[in-house]
C-alpha cells in the first residue's frame, strides 16, 4: 500500500496457432476482461493497421497501469482504498540478454532509465509463435472522494432525465386509465345499479341487457380452473418476491459492494414466498369446489419452478459446452434444487393447508344450474383481440425502463436506481389492474360471462410484447454473432417474458375478481 511498483513482469509465454485462433477471435468480437474486485472492464485487445499498410492485425493489451484512489482519514491518519483507474496498453516488450523471471530488465519499459509505458505506438501483435511478455505499473494517488462516497463513481445517474420521462409518461397512462374506470364506476355502474334496482315488473327485467343478465353465470367455474388456480398463487409469489425485493433495495440493505446481493435476495425470497403461492391457489381452488387440494399443491409448487429450472439446465449445458467460466457449477445446480425442494415445496404444501381450512369465498350470487348461451360479439370484443390490445398500455407504462434493465443485464452497465424502479412497479400494478377491470366491463355488458382466464390473459399479453422488444433489443443494440450467445439471450428472456406474463396476469385477475364481486353484490337479484 502507498508503493508504487512499475514495469513489473507478470510472465512471458509463447502462443501456438490454437491459442492465435482464439484470441484473434475474441478481440474480433470485444471480449472484456472483467476485474472483479475492482469492478472494471477493460478490452481484451484492438484491430489496427500499420502505418502505410492496409491489412488488418489483432493487437493484445498485455501491459496495465493501475492507478489506486485513496482518501486519509484525518482523525487516524489511516488510509482506504476508494478506487481505481486501468488504462491497457499495447507493447511489444524487448529485452537483453538471456531471459530471467526476476532479474531481466526490459528496454521497453525501465524505470530507471525513466522509460514508462504511456502509448501503444509500437503495439503487441497476436501472431502464432510469437513471446507475448505481460506487465503492469500500479501508482497511488490520494483523493477526496470518502469512504461512504466511493460507489457514486458507477451509481451516478447521467440520464435521469430519461427516467422521469419514463415515470411522466407511465403516469399519463395511469390517469387515462383512472379516468376510464372512474367514469364506469361513478357514473355508468351507478346509473346501472339504480336502473337494475328499481325495475319492478318482469317484463321490465325481460327487455333490460347488460351485464346484470350474466349474473347467473358470472361466477361458473372456467374450463382448466386448475391451472388458473396455479397460475394466480405463482403470480402472487411472484408479486410477493419482487415487492419485498425492491423494498429492501429501495430501503439500501442490497448494496452493489455485495456481488450477487440481489439475485440471492431474490431467490430466497422467492423460496419463502411459497407459503402464499399455496395459500393463495387452495383459496382459489376451494372456491371452484375443488377438493384434491393436495394435487393443486404439487402443481403450483413444481410447474413455474420446473420449466424454468429445466431452461436453465438446458442453457447451463450449452454454456459448459463452450467450456466457460460463466457456467453455474454443479454445486450451485444442487444447491437451488435443495431450496426448492428443502423450503419451497413445504412452505407450499403449508399455505395451501391453511388456505384450504378457510371456509370458501362465497359468490355474491348464485349460479344458474345450465350454461346461458353467449351472443355472438362484436369483432372488437373478440377474445384475441382484446387480450392483444390489453397488453400494449402495461408494457407502454414499463418499456423506456426497461431499456435500462437490459442494458445492465447484457451490456455489463449498472442499475441500482431502485427508487424509480419501485415507482415504474407500482404503476404498473395499477395499469393492470384499470386496463383488465375497463375491458372486463365492456365484456360483461355485451353478455359474455367467461371472463376468468380473459381477465389474466389481458395483462399477461403484455409479456408477449416483452419479447418482442427483446428481439428488438438483440438486433439493434448488441453484436453477438455466435449461436449459443443468441440462444442464451433468447432462452433467458423467453424465461423472463414468461415470468412476467404470470406477474402481470395474477394483478389483473385479483383486480377483475374485486371488480366483479363488488358490481354483483350491489344489485338485487331474484
Amino acid at each position: 500500500m502507498g508503493e508504487p511498483k512499475m514495469c513489473q513482469i507478470i510472465c512471458k509465454t509463447k502462443i501456438d496457432d490454437k491459442q492465435t485462433k482464439e484470441l484473434k477471435e475474441k478481440i474480433e468480437d470485444e471480449y472484456r476482461v472483467n476485474m472483479i474486485g475492482v469492478l472494471l472492464f477493460t478490452r481484451l485487445g484492438v484491430k489496427g493497421q500499420y502505418a502505410g499498410n492496409k491489412d488488418e492485425k489483432s493487437f493484445i493489451h498485455n501491459h496495465l497501469t493501475f492507478l489506486v484512489k485513496y482518501h486519509k482519514d484525518e482523525t487516524t491518519d489511516l488510509s482506504r482504498i476508494v478506487g481505481f483507474e486501468v488504462k491497457p496498453f499495447s507493447i511489444n516488450h524487448q529485452f537483453e540478454g538471456p531471459w530471467n523471471d526476476k532479474t531481466t530488465r526490459l528496454i521497453t519499459c525501465d524505470p530507471h532509465a525513466s522509460k514508462l509505458v504511456v502509448n501503444s505506438d509500437t503495439p503487441q501483435e497476436v501472431e502464432a509463435g510469437k513471446e507475448i511478455i505481460f506487465t503492469y505499473d500500479v501508482g497511488f494517488e490520494e483523493s477526496d472522494v470518502k469512504w461512504a462516497s466511493r460507489w457514486d463513481t458507477y451509481l451516478l445517474m447521467t440520464d435521469d432525465q430519461i427516467h422521469w420521462f419514463s415515470i411522466v409518461n407511465s403516469l399519463m397512462i395511469v390517469l387515462f386509465l383512472s379516468g376510464m374506470v372512474a367514469m364506469i364506476m361513478l357514473r355508468t355502474l351507478y346509473r346501472d345499479i339504480s336502473r337494475y334496482n328499481q325495475l319492478e315488473t318482469e317484463e321490465e327485467a325481460q327487455e333490460e341487457t347488460g351485464w346484470k343478465l350474466v349474473h347467473g353465470d358470472v361466477f361458473r367455474p372456467p374450463a382448466n380452473s386448475d391451472l388458473l388456480c396455479v397460475c394466480v398463487g405463482t403470480g402472487v409469489q411472484f408479486f410477493g418476491m419482487l415487492l419485498v425485493t425492491m423494498i429492501f433495495a429501495v430501503l439500501g440493505f442490497l448494496s452493489p459492494s455485495n456481488r450477487g446481493g440481489l439475485m440471492t435476495a431474490m431467490l430466497l425470497t422467492w423460496v419463502l414466498m411459497g407459503l402464499f403461492a399455496g395459500y393463495a391457489s387452495s383459496r382459489l381452488y376451494k372456491m371452484f369446489k375443488g377438493s384434491e387440494w393436495k394435487s393443486i399443491t404439487l402443481r403450483t409448487a413444481f410447474l413455474f419452478p420446473g420449466i424454468a429450472f429445466g431452461i436453465f439446465f438446458i442453457l447451463n449445458a450449452l454454456i459448459w459446452g463452450e467450456k466457460s467460466s460463466g457456467a453455474v457449477p454443479f454445486t450451485t445446480m444442487f444447491a437451488l434444487v435443495l431450496l426448492w425442494f428443502g423450503i419451497s415445496v413445504p412452505l407450499v404444501f403449508v399455505g395451501s393447508y391453511l388456505g384450504f381450512k378457510q371456509p370458501a369465498i362465497e359468490a355474491p350470487v348464485k349460479t344458474n344450474k345450465i350454461p346461458r348461451q353467449v351472443p355472438e360479439q362484436a369483432w372488437y370484443m373478440n377474445p384475441a383481440f382484446t387480450i392483444l390490445i390489453g397488453g400494449i398500455l402495461p408494457f407502454g407504462a414499463v418499456f423506456i425502463e426497461l431499456f435500462f434493465i437490459l442494458t445492465s443485464i447484457w451490456l455489463h452497465q449498472f442499475y441500482y436506481i431502485f427508487g424509480f424502479l419501485f415507482l415504474v412497479f407500482i404503476i404498473l400494478i395499477i395499469t393492470c389492474a384499470e386496463i383488465t377491470i375497463v375491458l372486463c366491463y365492456f365484456q360483461l355488458c355485451s353478455e359474455d360471462y367467461m371472463w376468468w382466464w380473459r381477465s389474466y390473459l389481458t395483462s399477461g399479453s403484455s409479456a408477449i410484447y416483452l419479447f418482442l422488444y427483446a428481439g428488438f433489443y438483440f438486433f439493434t443494440k448488441l453484436q453477438i454473432t455466435k449461436v449459443v450467445s443468441g440462444i442464451l439471450y433468447f432462452g433467458y428472456m423467453l424465461l423472463a417474458s414468461f415470468a412476467f406474463c404470470v406477474l402481470t396476469g395474477t394483478i389483473g385477475f385479483c383486480a377483475c375478481f374485486w371488480f366483479t364481486r363488488l358490481i354483483y353484490s350491489s344489485v338485487k337479484i331474484d
